[in-house]
């Protein structure tokens, strides 16, 4: 390979030699392989995956001037996604009204959804982030991970063309498209809890991470879940999301008995 096109030499030239690096392994190129293979795709030019990767802040710092970040690509990725999964609901609902199409894509492509997708491909390990940002828990914040998602799905479609970015979206959309056509939720137990807690106190939950344990391949999340300024219930999963999840239905569980203990009793 020359050197516009080896991958190792670019990304090291990109990012300075002598930069020391935050990330959890140092050998990037091996490191994004796994990436590689968790999406099911080989890059043909693993510069554009590299950008995908690259959050606003770690370029912000970079001793290494015009060192492109994530967001342009997150520009794009989000088009294209909006185009795809509006492509799927026409042909999945051919009678459904513009209003119910524009709902289900709102729940397919919100911040949250994108990033339960990345959590399942463990892309905030693969991030470069700055210290700074990384302190704060940038890795596993869901704007980082969705915009990362979006980007990640814009390189797969500039570097293989849009039957591979279609492809790629299908296997991380599958379960979620199945639960649109069988009339799921998968979000219910979150959707329940924050209409029990406004009717209840006018405030919404609030999901606190608490830790993430475990092996990279294997993490674990564990969630918080308050309620009107209490402690309600913790959660554990794969995914901050699934752990979310967990967290809502044991505080639905907990709200409902306390509800019914405090149910007076009926007369006579």
């Amino acid at each position: 390979m020359t050197k516009s096109t080896d991958s190792s030499y670019y990304f090291n030239n990109m990012l300075g030699n002598n930069q020391k690096s935050t990330q959890p392994h140092l050998n990037r190129t091996r490191l994004l392989a796994q990436l590689e293979d968790a999406i099911g795709y080989r890059f043909r030019d693993r510069r554009l995956l590299f950008e995908s990767l690259i959050h606003s802040s770690y370029a912000a710092v970079s001793r290494r001037r015009g060192i492109p970040d994530n967001q342009r690509l997150k520009f794009f990725g989000d088009s294209v996604l909006g185009f795809v999964v509006s492509s799927w609901l026409l042909e999945l609902f051919p009678e459904s009204s513009e209003g119910d199409l524009s709902r289900r894509k709102a729940s397919l492509v919100d911040t949250t959804t994108l990033a339960g997708l990345a959590e399942q491909l463990q892309l905030g390990r693969f991030l470069l982030l700055s210290r700074g940002e990384e302190k704060t828990g940038g890795r596993w914040k869901k704007t980082v991970l969705a915009a990362a998602f979006e980007a990640l799905l814009a390189a797969v479609f500039l570097d293989g063309g849009g039957f591979s970015a279609e492809l790629f979206l299908k296997r991380m959309y599958g379960p979620l498209l199945d639960s649109e056509m069988n009339g799921d939720d998968p979000r219910d137990f979150k959707t329940k809890l924050q209409e029990l807690v406004h009717s209840l106190s006018g405030k919404l939950p609030v999901y606190f991470l608490d830790k993430i344990t475990g092996p990279d391949h294997n993490l674990c999340f564990t969630v918080t879940v308050m309620a009107d300024d209490e402690c309600f219930a913790r959660g554990t999963g794969k995914t901050r999301r699934e752990a979310e999840q967990r967290a809502a239905r044991d505080a639905l569980v907990l709200m409902e008995e306390l509800a019914a203990k405090t149910k007076p009793a009926a007369q006579p």
